[in-house]
């Protein structure tokens, strides 16, 4: 089992856990929002199996048909995962003007607060994973879970100022405010996941100068290659693209130029093993 599965099922098993709780204490507190919320969790569960089959069909190999892998499937699994944000936070808004108004227990302010010291860390866990790997769908996952982070404080302060509602009478309003404000905050993390994931699928190039600086060099410590002309590096999933374009003197036998752009390739996967595909193009050089 790779890293990005080991992660999603700890964060799948956690986000069970979480929906049972808060549907279930949600129901005998009379809490609507805490439903709410359990269902928000349970959303997270769905994200979570999408991620861990995105990832898998990710790392399939290169065939006939697909010659660079499958790598893009796991920006595609990420852009199912934002539209399925979206579809949350709509529904959140939604049925917010179809909810009675109920004071729910004061035990669910405790509920509450577990959850969100729970959510908090897993949260934390999977962006840091995801971050770390580079790896789009534990992040798209991650940003996911940090919704219900803010949706169960929300939810917390919202049980709290409910409880109130017998003095300053708007208070009993606070449920639905504060499902409308979880609705608009999830739709717009969903929104954002949803553009990052668009500009990957479109090739979206690597542009940390530290890095590509790193490859130039490793490129150019090899003498016989006088200059760069073009230098890609393409996100492909899981893995990255070259596509390059050196000048070498044009009089040097093929054979030679063909070994010495072997050496190039290795040593770049050698660099990193994220580097799978390199496509190099040699430009002569006549002025030598």
């Amino acid at each position: 089992m790779n890293v990005t599965s080991k992660v999603m099922v700890i964060s799948m098993i956690t986000n069970l856990g979480l929906s049972i709780i808060k549907i279930v204490f949600g129901f005998f507190g009379k809490s609507g929002a805490l439903i709410a919320d359990g269902f928000h969790s349970l959303s997270d569960l769905i994200t979570d199996v999408f991620a861990i089959f995105g990832s898998w069909l990710s790392r399939k190999p290169a065939d006939k048909k697909h010659p660079y892998g499958h790598g893009k499937l796991e920006y595609i699994t990420s852009i199912v995962i934002s539209l399925m944000i979206l579809g949350v936070g709509l529904g959140l808004i939604n049925n917010a003007f179809h909810r009675e108004i109920i004071i729910p227990s004061v035990f669910v302010i405790l509920v509450s607060l577990f959850t969100i010291i729970v959510k908090f860390i897993l949260s934390g866990y999977v962006l840091k994973m995801g971050k770390k790997y580079q790896n789009n769908i534990l992040i798209s996952s991650g940003y996911e879970s940090s919704t219900d982070v803010i949706s169960s404080l929300i939810v917390f302060i919202s049980v709290i100022l409910i409880q109130f509602s017998n003095y300053i009478e708007w208070f009993k309003y606070a449920d639905i405010i504060a499902t409308i404000i979880i609705g608009i905050l999830v739709i717009k993390i969903g929104f954002d996941l949803l553009k990052v994931n668009l500009s990957l699928v479109l090739d979206e190039q690597v542009t940390d100068e530290e890095y590509l600086t790193k490859i130039k060099n490793i490129i150019l410590q090899n003498k016989e290659i006088y200059k760069i002309d073009q230098l890609i590096i393409l996100k492909n999933g899981p893995y990255y693209k070259l596509i390059i374009e050196l000048v070498m003197d044009y009089q040097k036998p093929l054979e030679e130029v063909h070994n010495i752009l072997d050496d190039v390739e290795n040593e770049l996967k050698r660099y990193d093993p994220k580097i799978k595909y390199i496509t190099i193009h040699v430009n002569p050089n006549k002025n030598n």
